[in-house]
């Protein structure tokens, strides 16, 4: 329903989010390694031997020894860098940029990263017990990124973000309208028992663990529910004494003028 495009929330404890970055550069290597620069043949294995398998994890089938890639249980991890095709990898790529480097400002660069295989294992092990029998292979980075959404939810929901809505129109609306929107959608999904082969319950075990994570990880003296509204830079504001600090939700009231910036 709406894909995130662009956010002006910047950096305060770090001068570089470089875990987001190198996360992103994994999978996308992973991805050419496994598809693209691979035949179909090696991009099956590597879903078969890398892949979460409920069934084999959780010992109600065996692997083919000539199959295995990973031990059962560093699936839990490994599935969280495959995907399917450039767009599978692109929208989880793209949450993951956009939010990403604000919830590894909060959280510093060490923990962000077990925060993130956290997230994975957790939509990982919430999939398998939703379906411990299943036999098909789960890949991508849903689960993982669905606990930075949440974290970057409770860290600030009112900063405003570009959002394509509808795949068409482009809007600036403050963070909790969309990611509010998304959560609901993904436990909706979830409850309904939607066929579409989406996993919703490794987003939802994502969200979960994302949010309850961000309450404890998150770096001393930052506040959850940032109060601080940060416009995106397209939104120009006009005011008869123009001032360089953030607009805070208890300044007066100030006109908005669409345009581009000067």
């Amino acid at each position: 329903m709406f894909i995130p495009l662009h956010d002006r929330n910047g950096l305060e404890h770090i001068r570089l989010q470089y875990v987001t970055i190198t996360l992103i550069v994994i999978n996308v290597l992973a991805w050419l390694v496994t598809g693209p620069l691979a035949g179909e043949e090696i991009a099956a294995r590597a879903a078969t031997g890398l892949g979460f398998i409920p069934a084999v994890v959780f010992d109600f089938a065996t692997l083919d020894p000539s199959l295995a890639i990973v031990p059962p249980d560093a699936t839990l991890v490994t599935y969280a860098f495959l995907h399917t095709d450039i767009i599978h990898l692109g929208s989880n790529m793209l949450f993951l940029w956009v939010f990403g480097d604000n919830v590894e400002d909060a959280l510093g660069h060490v923990r962000f990263l077990i925060f993130y295989i956290a997230c994975a294992v957790a939509g990982a092990l919430t999939h398998g017990l939703l379906m411990p029998h299943s036999p098909g292979p789960l890949i991508g980075a849903s689960g993982a990124v669905s606990g930075v959404i949440a974290a970057y939810l409770l860290l600030h929901p009112k900063v405003r973000v570009w959002v394509l809505v509808l795949f068409r129109l482009p809007l600036p609306l403050p963070a909790f309208v969309p990611l509010l929107f998304w959560v609901g959608q993904q436990f909706f999904m979830l409850f309904v028992g939607d066929a579409s082969g989406v996993s919703w319950g490794a987003h939802v075990g994502g969200i979960i663990t994302g949010a309850l994570l961000v309450l404890v990880m998150r770096r001393r003296g930052v506040p959850l529910f940032d109060r601080t509204i940060v416009t995106p830079k397209a939104v120009e504001h006009s005011a008869a004494a123009p001032s360089p600090s953030p607009v805070k939700t208890d300044t007066p009231h100030r006109a908005i003028k669409w345009g581009r910036p000067e």
